[in-house]
């Protein structure tokens, strides 16, 4: 069974979508509000009042992208929190220099779904882990989490957040490696998960420089995760950002590797409801699996 969904992430106590338009978004990470870059904001505005403690200027890549404009108040970083259906999560925000937080609100939502499907002692796969919110989330839900990143520097703030969050000796196994030739040497080793989260960048380097390329290396990810299911496996979640790509080319991609498993896939866009109007943001697409 094949349905077709919005995903929304509402606000929480420690953050929230203030205003958006004007191709930006105000947002409240904690005790601060940022402004950003967003250009899928093309209406008006709420308020012409953003009071904010920063804002992202974009620029273009040859400048790096862009750079934050910050108040003297505003710490190098700061501890938020997240509920979740397996309890409360902690971590750091920041202010990166690739524009965002250091985690991405938006899968508040995909993580509270899949942290209300696993089990005591279920094997949990995150790819692509970045800072470990979603290996954590699913940590505090009692699963065996392995968190892979190519990024030694993600996954050293990862285990940060973990020992924020009372989680430093949880079961979690955290590598630094290339996801596509970490996801074949698991799969001849025979490994297998009962849950997996994929999160690919549209561009990426390996720790050895290896490339990754979304539209290149998307099917063999997936097939690569259909084989990595274990055979009482529960769910598959896959979102993809920043990439002009519809959610419904995502479904027949994942109903091919699914689709013997029989259960249900769900492809949709992804989106942050705004406080002030309830308007959706949309964020990114995502397709999932669940037994």
């Amino acid at each position: 069974m094949t349905a077709l969904a919005t995903l929304v992430t509402e606000p929480w106590a420690d953050f929230g979508l203030v205003d958006s338009g004007h191709g930006r978004k105000l947002e409240r990470y904690g005790r601060f509000r940022f402004i950003r870059p967003e250009p899928q904001a093309m209406w008006a505005p709420a308020s012409a009042d953003w009071k904010a403690d920063g804002e992202f200027i974009g620029g273009s890549d040859e400048d790096g992208g862009g750079r934050w404009q910050l108040s003297s108040n505003v710490p190098e970083r700061w501890a938020m929190k997240r509920p979740s259906p397996g309890g409360e999560i902690s971590f750091w925000a920041n202010n990166t220099p690739f524009r965002h937080l250091g985690f991405f609100p938006d899968m508040g939502a995909q993580f509270d779904w899949l942290a209300s499907r696993i089990k005591p002692g279920d094997r949990v796969l995150n790819m692509f882990g970045y800072t470990g919110v979603g290996s954590l989330i699913a940590a505090r839900a009692g699963a065996q989490v392995t968190h892979v990143d190519a990024s030694k520097k993600s996954v050293a703030a990862a285990r940060d957040n973990a020992a924020l969050s009372g989680l430093g000796d949880a079961p979690v196994r955290w590598i630094i490696d290339d996801a596509l030739k970490f996801l074949r040497r698991e799969v001849r080793r025979g490994a297998k998960y009962h849950g997996l989260i994929f999160d690919p960048p549209k561009y990426g380097r390996g720790p050895d420089g290896e490339v990754w390329q979304l539209e290149r290396d998307l099917p063999e990810l997936v097939d690569l995760a259909r084989q990595l299911l274990a055979d009482d496996a529960r769910f598959f979640v896959l979102t993809v950002y920043a990439i002009r790509m519809s959610a419904l080319a995502l479904h027949p991609l994942v109903d091919q590797a699914m689709g013997e498993r029989g259960g249900s896939i769900e492809v949709g866009d992804m989106a942050i409801r705004e406080e002030t109007r309830g308007l959706l943001l949309p964020t990114a697409i995502f397709a999932r699996w669940s037994a």
